[in-house]
């Protein structure tokens, strides 16, 4: 099957708004681009996608996913994701996707294993497979076959919901549960988490560098 990548993206200046008692938004800017640069990177190595977009109203996050080959949208009129994400469907399925995995760009510990798991796991021709987040609230990413199979509906309550609305078209769900994409950096708690992984990680090769 044809599966495509759909990464929405904000402009650097608005993400991690949330993080603003932790970082200055010279910070926030440069952890939001640093987190989007990991994850088209992430999505370049994961060849078995037939290809990148990035959906955003921001002319430099655009130019950004043009280094790393992805195709763009602008996105015009008043923000909404669940709207802009049914358009860069609408896009992908005009060029031949049989599907659609929706990813943020906030998944800081994102694997191209994690990638290829989802793309596996998309067995039937009219399914939806979901990675939830930490408290089994959000969904952090978003496998969907065809791209229309749903009208994916982002916000509060999105992992239960996005099952239901399957359900409610005869879908075939599956979950994913993996802790590498649970986190996404959003509030505080997130960021000091990730910060502790990472220094978790960095120790070992700290210790064989002596």
């Amino acid at each position: 099957m044809r599966i495509w990548a759909i990464v929405p993206m904000k402009p650097f200046q608005r993400a991690k708004s949330r993080l603003a008692t932790l970082l200055t938004p010279e910070q926030r800017e440069a952890l939001a681009e640093k987190f989007y640069r990991h994850t088209l990177e992430t999505l370049r190595q994961v060849k078995e996608l037939a290809g990148v977009l990035v959906i955003s109203r921001d002319a430099g996050v655009l130019a950004i996913a043009r280094e790393y080959r992805a195709y763009t949208v602008h996105e015009s009129g008043q923000p909404e994701l669940n709207a802009a994400l049914m358009r860069a469907s609408q896009v992908v399925g005009a060029q031949g996707a049989d599907g659609v995995i929706i990813l943020p760009a906030d998944l800081p510990l994102l694997t191209p294993e994690d990638v290829r798991t989802m793309l596996d796991m998309g067995r039937y021709h009219q399914m939806i497979v979901i990675a939830p987040d930490r408290q089994r609230e959000g969904t952090n990413a978003l496998l969907l076959i065809p791209p229309n199979v749903i009208r994916v509906s982002y916000g509060v309550g999105s992992f239960e919901r996005h099952q239901q609305l399957a359900l409610e078209v005869g879908a075939t769900i599956d979950i994913y549960h993996s802790e590498r994409m649970s986190l996404d950096v959003d509030l505080p708690a997130d960021l000091e988490l990730y910060y502790q992984i990472e220094a978790d990680s960095a120790a070992p090769e700290a210790a064989a560098g002596k």
